[in-house]
């Protein structure tokens, strides 16, 4: 089993790392407990294994739901701007602009 967390993120808590300003999004259906990272100020979202370009993240894994999932990405990632860089935590750089035109995992709910 993984190790526990050194400290529990709380949803809209502000992590000073140097002079960035990290924004916590909770982002459950990949696993439990997962979260985004926002600058706001940069415009860019590290999304870890919620969001790809072209594709969203497994759902299969303990603590997965793809219900869930989807409706992390829509509250939580679609209502950024549509500039807004996605850093995933894996592949190319998007924009949540383009994942809204382009990725067929999120018709349904854009």
């Amino acid at each position: 089993s993984p190790p526990p967390p050194d400290e529990a993120l709380a949803h809209g808590q502000i992590l000073h790392v140097g002079q960035l300003k990290l924004e916590v999004r909770y982002t459950p259906g990949h696993a439990e407990g997962h979260v985004a990272f926002y600058l706001p100020e940069y415009r860019v979202v590290f999304a870890g294994d919620a969001l790809f370009q072209g594709s969203i993240g497994r759902t299969d894994l303990p603590g997965g739901d793809h219900a869930t999932l989807l409706a992390s990405i829509q509250r939580e990632l679609l209502s950024l701007p549509d500039e807004t860089q996605v850093l995933s935590g894996h592949g190319a750089v998007t924009t949540i602009g383009e994942e809204r035109r382009t990725n067929p995992f999120l018709q349904d709910i854009v």
